[in-house]
Order: C-alpha cells, then structure tokens, then sequence
C-alpha cells in the first residue's frame, strides 16, 4: 500500500496528462491514444490512468473539456479586443474552423460526440456545456452587432444557431478531409453567408 501511494503522490498532474493526450493526437492520431500508450508517455500505468479517469470515455471527456478551455480563454480575448462587431465575428469563425485534415481539437471532438450514444447524463450535460459556451458567445457578439447597426436585425439566438449549424457541418468535412473541402474554401463560404444574411449593406 506504501508504494501505490507513493505512485500516486508522484503521478504527473491531471493537467499533465490531458495535455499529453492532446499531444498524441496531434502527432500520432486518436487511433494511436490508448491507456497504455498514454500511460507510457507520462509515466503511469494503464491501471493507474483508470484509477483517476475510471474509463478512456471520461479520459477522452476530460481532454475535451481541457482543450476547450484553452480555447474559451482565446475566444475570450478575441471577442473582447477592439474593432467592428463584423471582425471580431470573423475572429470567431476563424477560431472555430479546424486548421485542417485530423485537427485534434476536432478528432478528438467527434470522437466523444460519436461516444455520447452510449454516455451517462452527467456526460450528456458536461458536452451540452461545451457547445452552449460558443453559443452563448456568438449570440452576445450577434447581439452587440445589431444594436450598434452593424448587422441586420435578426434574431440573434436564432441567426447563431443556423450559424453553427454551418460551420459544424463544414468544420466536419474539413476535419475528416474531405476531398474538394479545404479550410480557406469553408472561410470563403462562411464570409458570403455572413455578408449576404447578416450584414447592413454598404457597411
């Protein structure tokens, strides 16, 4: 017993290991991030992982939910900086787009939504979490362009809803790699969408 706990006193931090994780996806591929090969890169067994995330679904989760606070922080600072209502948005969608083929904040992100079949509803809530966040964001910046007259009137929880739904779909193509959709074609898409549903003319 001494020495389990002297394993887990010298276990690496919770922040430690997601971020490992996060970091096999990106070189190796989700396929390649089992509990034993994780274990490996930090240092810990397959049964000591277990022991703090009790299953690879709730490890996967925690990744996800680790990797998005990295990226609410970002959206924090690009919705709050200076400018037009209008390039703060376009900040966001560039934000939101994977950067390409096997993203890893994306594979990782299907991945759990593929999972989330089978999940508890504590899961079920946690993932709700995730995606409310971006919406509640982009609803606050759709507002804020209304009423400084910058977009048109629409309604802005509704507007954002239709918006995620596009870029989810095309941020899905972009991230399996589908052939004929690439990153700058999305952007390209979305900026028309943007200014021919959202924007004041001559604006």
């Amino acid at each position: 017993m001494a020495g389990a706990a002297r394993t887990r006193k010298n276990a690496p931090p919770r922040e430690e290991v997601l971020a490992a994780a996060m970091g096999m996806i990106a070189e190796r591929g989700l396929e390649k991030l089992t509990m034993a090969a994780l274990g490996r890169e930090v240092g810990m067994s397959s049964g000591h992982l277990l022991y703090y995330f009790h299953s690879k679904d709730e490890l996967l989760l925690q990744a996800l939910e680790w990797s998005e606070g990295r990226l609410g922080a970002e959206r924090g600072r690009l919705l709050t900086r200076p400018g037009t209502a209008h390039e703060r948005l376009s900040a966001y969608v560039d934000l939101y787009v994977p950067d390409g083929h096997r993203d890893p904040h994306w594979t990782l992100w299907l991945e759990v939504w593929n999972r989330s079949q089978n999940a508890d509803e504590d899961a079920r809530a946690r993932q709700a979490a995730i995606e409310g966040a971006w919406h509640r964001d982009l609803v606050a910046l759709i507002a804020e362009g209304v009423s400084r007259g910058e977009f048109r009137r629409v309604d802005a929880d509704r507007f954002a809803a239709r918006l995620r739904a596009l870029l989810d779909g095309f941020s899905i193509h972009v991230a399996i790699g589908l052939r004929g959709t690439d990153r700058d074609q999305v952007l390209a898409h979305v900026r028309e969408f943007i200014e021919d549903a959202l924007l004041v003319p001559d604006l």
